[in-house]
């Protein structure tokens, strides 16, 4: 029996791609591996950024840097790639990163990069939710994944 595709953003499986240059790997990606076809993107890199890269906050509906470096372009083609290789995959499911400026599907950071958290949505989970996709995140996998399983977090390396 064919596994259901399931988008994921990289971090959460491992690759170090943050901002930073590390991941945010989740306790049970094996679990996920068993339930579901996982489809790795990071929307930032494949919008052309490298890793590292600066620090960026969505600000007035741009993506920039504490300097003011402009991003925006960057983010949003990135989430158009990711965007097609979902359809490609015929997903209609993803595992984001919250509090990301792409994919912070609850929350992200307010744009004073005092790490204050505030209601909204990244670049890439605006337009996911917009082409009708489900998204979780490490808070909600519980209702993602079909057995019962003990709540899964994301663990930082």
């Amino acid at each position: 029996m064919k596994k259901p595709p399931l988008l994921i953003s990289a971090c959460l499986a491992g690759k170090n791609c943050r901002y930073d240059a590390s991941s945010a790997t989740l306790s049970c990606l094996a679990e996920l591996r068993e339930h579901y076809e996982l489809i790795e993107v990071c929307p930032e890199q494949l919008g052309g950024l490298l890793t590292p890269r600066p620090c960026t906050e969505l600000v007035k509906e741009r993506v920039l840097t504490k300097d003011a470096l402009d991003f925006t372009e960057q983010f949003l083609s990135g989430a158009k790639k990711a965007l097609l290789i979902a359809q490609l995959q015929a997903c209609n499911i993803a595992l984001l990163m919250e509090r990301s400026p792409s994919c912070g599907s609850h929350t992200v950071y307010d744009g004073t990069f005092s790490g204050t958290l505030i209601e909204g949505e990244g670049v890439f989970a605006h337009l996911l939710r917009q082409m009708g996709f489900a998204i979780y995140t490490a808070q909600t996998i519980e209702v993602l994944m079909k057995a019962n399983t003990a709540w899964c977090e994301s663990e930082p390396r």
